[in-house]
């Protein structure tokens, strides 16, 4: 168990320290790319992660930073790509919100929203017809739930059980806008019983209740073929898109914030190793090789090269 608190201690470090070096840099105006940023959520996304298997495939949103560096643990091919060089996973044509690492099994992150949901399911059915033992977990903010696609895609994988977990991080908003003010629907596990889909759904900034909760899932699609619904629900420090807070906009104030902030998965995470038993010293160094991480990142994508002009026509599909 200590070793589990501590593995995801560590993915959420390196997603937050990451994202702070962001914020720090970003003024510079190196980064042309727009960034939605994950904190508030690296236990969501620390919990899933650590629960598949490598050789899973997941799939995810713009706010993509948190799921790449927990699947693939690279700075440096990360870094490369918000600052629009060669040497990023998409050789810098892809920016913050698309990113890929395919010899990773991340298959795709998507700015359009809902859209990676049904290329999930496609993931899913493939892997259903090789027999290869692959699941696929793709990641969603309620605000996809809104979409068409999303229903289509449910009712087609409880139709046909694909091994495939549907992850919604619930922020409570579409951008700006409340969930109760867009859903009538309250029940997941009603609803998606309907579908053929079993319901998960936790209220905690605890990536190890998040775990296990995605383990009993992963159980559960085992046992019984049914794909599984999840419902995490976080608090996203940030504005929706970019690097400042956003408390003066209007649609929700600080106290909501300040609430969630006492819960903050890397201080309660922290604590609780302190309280098994791990030393101070030993997690501090753990925190200064990621810093140092990172920073190499840093380091590695400010001396990568800017693609040449012919990378605009490579990896384009052109009809004759």
């Amino acid at each position: 168990m200590k070793h589990l608190s501590i593995e995801l201690y560590k993915k959420m470090f390196l997603i937050r320290s990451a994202e702070l070096q962001i914020q720090e840099i970003y003024a510079q105006d190196e980064m042309k790319t727009p960034m939605h940023m994950s904190m508030g959520e690296e236990a969501i996304v620390a919990g899933v992660v650590g629960a598949l298997n490598a050789e899973d495939q997941v799939l995810g949103t713009y706010r993509s930073h948190a799921l790449y560096l927990a699947k693939t643990g690279d700075t440096e091919r990360f870094y490369a790509e918000m600052f629009g060089k060669v040497g990023g996973c998409a050789r810098g044509k892809a920016g913050s919100m698309h990113l890929s690492a395919l010899g990773q099994g991340l298959l795709c992150c998507s700015a359009i929203v809902a859209s990676g949901i049904p290329v999930a399911m496609g993931a899913a059915f493939a892997n259903k017809y090789k027999n290869n033992g692959k699941r696929v977990a793709v990641f969603f903010g309620d605000g996809a739930m809104d979409e068409g696609v999303f229903w289509e895609t449910i009712n087609f994988c409880g139709l046909h059980k694909l091994p495939i977990l549907f992850i919604c991080e619930d922020n409570g908003f579409a951008v700006h806008t409340r969930r109760e003010k867009r859903q009538r629907f309250s029940s997941d596990h009603q609803l998606f019983e309907n579908f053929g889909i079993k319901a998960f759904e936790e209220n905690t900034t605890d990536p190890e209740i998040i775990y296990n909760t995605t383990r009993n899932a992963l159980n559960h699609l085992q046992t019984t073929g049914q794909p599984c619904f999840l419902r995490f629900h976080y608090y996203r420090y940030l504005e929706h898109v970019g690097i400042n807070e956003d408390f003066d906009a209007g649609y929700r104030d600080r106290e909501e914030f300040l609430a969630w902030r006492e819960k903050d998965p890397l201080r309660m995470q922290r604590q609780k190793l302190l309280g098994q038993g791990v030393s101070l010293a030993l997690i501090e160094a753990l925190e200064h090789e990621i810093n140092a991480k990172v920073e190499a990142g840093i380091r590695f994508a400010r001396q990568s090269s800017f693609p040449a002009e012919c990378e605009t026509y490579q990896g384009v599909f052109q009809c004759a």
